[in-house]
């Protein structure tokens, strides 16, 4: 018997499941999926809800997860409500996603909204959030490790197997410096200027792109034409003034469905 983290010697080719089989099952997130073990044991936490909330027992089929396209196959041995062990039977990989979808959006006020967006937009199919702290964002305490568990929350709901990267707060002049890895940089705003809606600001529907998204109360003049000059689209989310998160939201709807 070996331990969770001995998981990753696990070779990919044990009997994987077609997708349709997948949807019914519990998922499970484990930090690392190592290979070589066709057994495993279920830390503490996801073992009381395996066994105590889903009342699990011996023989009961599920999925387990690392967020990094694994997914693996099993079945419960040993229902335990702490240490509860898996037998592994299948195992398959996704492969990254090839177009990036990025939102940078300031934090707000109310962390429950922020947690909100962070929920709604892992389900979407998000691959990257860049929390940002910009002129008029008010001033906040961001818990790394919380809203992660949003993330990982959000990601066994949708029974997906990418989680998003989470990036650390940065001020909105480092944010426009880099992002090299995105096709295509747009910056959503309320001021009146001439500007397209996003879905028709796209270049590229194989490209990768990052939008940003303001703070209650918008972006300053000065953040906005500094993004502009960092090249970085203008573009409008629809006719009505929208909240910081539900504009992340539209936002990536419109880029996760544009063909």
């Amino acid at each position: 018997m070996h331990s969770l983290s001995a998981l990753n010697a696990l070779p990919l080719t044990l009997n994987p499941l077609p997708l349709t089989l997948y949807v019914s099952l519990p998922f499970f997130y484990i930090e690392n999926i190592e290979q070589g073990s066709t057994d495993l044991l279920l830390d503490e936490d996801n073992s009381r809800h395996a066994v105590s909330v889903l009342r699990m027992q011996a023989g009961e089929p599920l999925h387990l997860t690392d967020g990094k396209g694994h997914l693996l196959s099993g079945s419960i041995t040993d229902p335990h409500k702490k240490k509860c062990r898996v037998r592994i039977t299948g195992s398959s990989y996704t492969a990254v996603p090839e177009r990036s979808i990025g939102i940078g959006i300031s934090l707000v006020k109310n962390p429950v909204r922020f947690e909100w967006f962070l929920e709604k937009a892992t389900e979407i199919g998000v691959t990257d959030i860049f929390p940002m702290l910009c002129q008029r964002t008010e001033k906040q305490h961001f818990r790394q490790a919380r809203m992660k568990n949003v993330l990982v929350s959000a990601l066994l709901q949708s029974q997906q197997t990418w989680l998003p990267l989470l990036h650390e707060p940065v001020r909105f002049d480092n944010m426009i410096a880099g992002q090299d890895k995105f096709g295509q940089k747009l910056i959503a705003h309320c001021l009146e200027q001439d500007k397209k809606k996003l879905e028709k600001t796209i270049v590229d529907t194989g490209s990768s792109q990052l939008i940003l998204i303001g703070p209650e109360g918008d972006f300053t003049t000065a953040e906005i034409e500094r993004a502009l000059q960092n090249g970085y689209t203008p573009v409008a989310l629809g006719n009505t003034r929208l909240r910081t998160e539900t504009a992340g939201i539209v936002a990536a709807v419109i880029l996760k469905n544009i063909d």
